[in-house]
């Protein structure tokens, strides 16, 4: 899920709105360049969203299937399903490829990218892109909500069975396992709560774009549709971020693996130059 934000930031952030816009005039600007990128740019917006699914579905079967996790919960089973939703989502997004042609031709070459408008109002294309807004976020948000709401039924009657178990109803008593429990939901929370206010300007402007057909703004930056679609963007983006800040303040072993991302670099210096000495 980090690996997928940070594509996001690179592509859709770095690349499309940077890059792009300081050098308008580079290879980037190639038209099977520009169809590339927007490829990409969606992908990993998909990979994002999906791997954040797909953690919300490991935090619910870690604490509410306890018989499947015995399966499930294995690093096999993790790269299976991990490469899996990758292959589907680069799959689904290929359509891309056909939806976007040139603004003009410069020397025979082709330069920049619009969307054909032959492909988003033929049937196909349409299909195709309520399709797409389906996937992502709104059925994300269906299946975020529905974990989210068995893995709190379950942590809040399994707290209550400990507690009459253990003979005693004082909050003030400490008990790792609710501790730990507790800390679940926080983080649960924290993840696709964040993720999901987060999206939610960007996905409903975009319904009410589609279905008052205001898309098209017609160079008015001015306009609450313009405006609604930009902001639902930048949120949309940031999303991408604080997913990996809530995971380097929470969770004590993403802070080591991030520790050792950055010491390894200086480590390998350091050997070279005690190897050059001796």
């Amino acid at each position: 899920m980090a690996t997928a934000d940070l594509l996001v930031l690179v592509f859709n952030v770095t690349v499309y709105h940077v890059f792009s816009y300081h050098f308008a005039h580079s290879f980037l600007s190639y038209t099977a360049m520009c169809t590339l990128f927007n490829y990409l740019n969606s992908i990993s917006l998909c990979m994002s969203v999906w791997f954040t699914v797909l953690f919300t579905f490991d935090r619910f079967v870690v604490i509410c299937w306890e018989k499947f996790k015995v399966i499930y919960c294995r690093v096999r089973t993790a790269a299976v399903v991990i490469t899996a939703a990758t292959v589907l989502i680069c799959s689904e997004n290929i359509p891309l490829f056909f939806a976007y042609g040139p603004e003009r031709l410069i020397d025979h070459v082709p330069w920049g990218c619009r969307t054909k408008l032959s492909f988003f109002m033929s049937p196909a294309g349409e299909a195709y892109s309520w399709l797409h807004s389906v996937l992502v976020p709104w059925l994300p948000f269906a299946l975020i909500l529905l974990f989210n709401c068995l893995t709190v039924r379950r942590i809040l009657v399994a707290n209550r069975s400990r507690r009459a178990v253990r003979g005693y109803r004082s909050e003030s008593q400490s008990d790792p396992k609710m501790e730990s429990r507790k800390k679940s939901i926080i983080l649960l929370f924290a993840v696709s709560g964040s993720f999901i206010l987060l999206w939610l300007t960007a996905s409903v402007s975009f319904l009410s774009t589609r279905i008052t057909n205001t898309a098209h703004y017609r160079g008015d930056y001015a306009a609450p549709a313009y405006l609604a679609t930009e902001t639902g963007y930048m949120l949309m983006y940031l999303s991408s971020f604080t997913n990996t800040c809530i995971y380097a303040t929470t969770q004590a072993k993403f802070r080591g693996e991030l520790k050792k991302v950055v010491k390894s670099p200086w480590n390998c210096i350091l050997l070279f130059v005690r190897r050059m000495g001796n």
